[in-house]
């Protein structure tokens, strides 16, 4: 005789019938903290940018509501709307999201850029100079090296840096 009795863990007593397949949990709780996320980077928006993002009205008016909200109200509305989230295309939005932060991000490339050129002048890096002279009809050698000098006098004499600002937004004005 065989032993059936593991059959009957999958069998509801009640109605007879096998048990659905239970959802995980924790995908579920994943998947509302995504939602949840989203939804607060909405509300952290600049309004600037979060009226090119397509929302439902409802969607707008909830986010609206959250932007002059604070503490556990805010708590509670970024709830509600990480519920109604759920009815919107979340992968549009987070594609709107991201095509409204690239020119930031472009905008950081070049700043570091910008800011490794200057500490690589400082060090006396000539062969970058030389590049620079070269890249941009409008550098000129001469007062490149002034502002690197005045620079290197500044940090020699633990002075404020004026001149090292000044050189940034030389080479600022270079790559316009």
């Amino acid at each position: 005789m065989t032993d059936n009795s593991h059959q009957l863990d999958n069998i509801n007593p009640h109605t007879g019938e096998p048990y659905s397949e239970r959802p995980n949990k924790t995908k579920i709780k994943r998947e509302m903290k995504a939602l949840h996320d989203l939804g607060r980077q909405l509300v952290e928006m600049p309004n600037s940018k979060f009226e090119k993002i397509s929302l439902s009205e409802r969607m707008i008016e909830a986010v609206l509501l959250a932007k002059r909200l604070k503490k556990a109200a805010l708590q509670r509305q970024l709830r509600f709307i990480a519920s109604l989230m759920t009815e919107e295309d979340t992968s549009t939005i987070l594609a709107e999201i991201k095509m409204l932060s690239l020119p930031q991000e472009r905008e950081l490339e070049v700043f570091h850029q910008l800011e490794e050129w200057r500490d690589k002048l400082i060090a006396g890096d000539n062969d970058l100079m030389n590049e620079l002279v070269n890249q941009f009809d409008d550098a000129d050698r001469q007062h490149l090296r002034q502002l690197v000098r005045n620079t290197n006098k500044e940090l020699q004499n633990n002075k404020p840096p004026k001149a090292s600002r000044l050189l940034f937004k030389y080479l600022k004005g270079l790559q316009s």
